[in-house]
């Protein structure tokens, strides 16, 4: 189990750090696509929030599950947002916007801290149940690809030198797999440590998902990014469906 849980942290660590090595060789990435994996990431944590994550941490932990939910809720605003200024998923084209080098390590920092909580997330969702896991798994990789073009972007447009996104995109894939490697401590803790650690990371998916992708969503110019949405709600349903079929 705890091999296999970290794979699949490797896994998503693995896209962050090509998101990276896309901006450090120059290749733009197409902006409907990125848009299409946003809408689709949205859609699909959403559904997993609401249908599975919460539900779970309510039967774990009781009434008590709904404050640590707003502490991962908070903790992920507290270091997106209220310590950085100007953060969002997606390739940054506003080159005189973020042009502080403070202000990029501090996107730096927020992203960090927000890709140990994806980590986490994937850890602890697959010792408490190993589908509710894997459901974790798909949300968090539909969206690592365009949070590895965020931080290299924010880099270029910072005027550090390029080798500084690369040093941040697997800053930020190790930062994943830190959070994955909490298996090696929650495996030897009692299922009320696990549950609270479990209703947290539900706390900073609902974030990700309804703060962080669905804004980036509703930007688009045309509205099939916002239909998607509703793609990632039924990619979520499928694969749910599929999954239970898979798995004994």
């Amino acid at each position: 189990m705890i091999a296999q849980i970290l794979f699949f942290g490797f896994i998503a660590a693995v896209a962050e750090v090509l998101g990276g090595t896309i901006i450090y060789f120059k290749k733009m990435w197409p902006k409907r696509v990125q848009s299409i994996l946003l809408a689709l990431g949205a859609g699909f944590i959403l559904a997993l929030v609401f249908l599975k994550l919460i539900p779970a941490s309510i039967e774990t932990l009781g009434e008590e599950a709904a404050l640590y939910l707003i502490i991962g809720f908070s903790v992920i605003h507290f270091f997106e947002h209220a310590i950085v200024g100007h953060l969002h998923f997606g390739e940054e084209t506003h080159s005189d916007v973020m042009v502080s080098k403070t202000a990029s390590l501090s996107a730096f920092s927020g992203l960090f801290v927000h890709a140990f909580f994806d980590g986490l997330s994937i850890s602890v969702g697959m010792q408490f149940d190993f589908l509710i896991g894997l459901l974790i798994f798909i949300a968090v990789l539909l969206h690592k690809l365009p949070e590895g073009l965020t931080i290299g972007s924010i880099m270029i447009a910072a005027g550090f030198p390029r080798k500084a996104v690369l040093y941040s995109a697997c800053g930020i894939g190790a930062a994943t797999m830190l959070g994955t490697a909490t298996v090696l401590i929650f495996s030897q803790v009692d299922s009320q440590i696990t549950g609270i650690a479990f209703a947290i990371s539900a706390g900073a998916a609902v974030y990700v998902g309804a703060s962080d992708l669905i804004p980036e969503i509703n930007k688009s110019e045309n509205r099939i990014p916002p239909l998607v949405v509703f793609g990632g709600m039924i990619l979520f349903y499928v694969s749910e469906r599929l999954l239970e079929g898979m798995l004994p």
